[in-house]
């Protein structure tokens, strides 16, 4: 017998692991009949049903069916209608179908299957990688078709590579925003502005003693007799 956390409680009789579930309020459900001798696991049985019924759910959500989708074009197709159809064609190879390109000829178009193949070329060279060719054109009484299927490991490596290029990008954007308020709050260097020359010795004149100025004039040369 298992516990309720898991724990092995060992062989129990019958009645015993009876009165041990409903002492916890619980119920004794057998999870392995074929076992020698049975298990049994004290569990709330209408919590697990839930959950295993939850778990199916997801597992059904998560099942890709595959059907095969059909998009029609003519030869004369104009560019707009092209694009339109081509939107629906790459969703569908997106969401793992299987798509049926066909062609439909009216009248003496059957005269130019070369504008049906042209058509086809260019379908195949928009869808690009995520899809290969499954089914090589082939004319079908007045239609030629073409089968794609998803290319899985492209479509894998096409998201990766956008995925990286995308948190590359958003790296570079946080380096230039860093970078940008590291300028701003750096502030401009200022080169020291020269005065000019003249102002310069007038202000060292203003500041020399008056003292000096006044001992020069007493010390103003005598004359000295001379022999006349």
């Amino acid at each position: 017998m298992i516990g309720p956390d898991g724990n092995q409680l060992g062989i129990k009789a019958v009645p015993e692991a009876l009165r041990m579930a409903r002492g916890l309020d619980l119920d004794l459900v057998e999870v392995a009949p074929m076992a020698n001798p049975p298990v049994c696991r004290i569990m709330d049985y209408g919590k697990f049903r839930y959950e295993e019924a939850q778990k199916a759910k997801e597992a059904r959500r998560k099942t890709i069916h595959v059907t095969i989708k059909e998009v029609k074009f003519r030869p004369k197709i104009g560019k707009g209608d092209f694009d339109t159809k081509m939107r629906h064609l790459i969703e569908f190879i997106e969401e793992g179908h299987k798509v049926k390109v066909t062609l439909q000829f009216r009248g003496r178009e059957m005269a130019h299957p070369e504008l049906g193949r042209k058509i086809l070329d260019d379908v195949i060279t928009t869808v690009g990688p995520i899809a290969k060719v499954e089914s090589q054109a082939r004319m079908e009484g007045r239609s030629m078709t073409l089968v794609l299927s998803p290319d899985k490991k492209a479509q894998e490596a096409i998201k990766k590579a956008a995925e990286e290029a995308q948190k590359k990008a958003a790296i570079e954007a946080a380096r230039a925003a860093e970078a940008s308020d590291t300028d701003e709050a750096t502030p401009p260097h200022e080169a020291p502005i020269e005065e000019p020359l003249a102002a310069t010795v007038s202000a060292e004149l203003a500041q020399e003693p008056a003292a000096t100025i006044e001992a020069d004039a007493d010390q103003a040369p005598t004359e000295v007799p001379g022999d006349n």
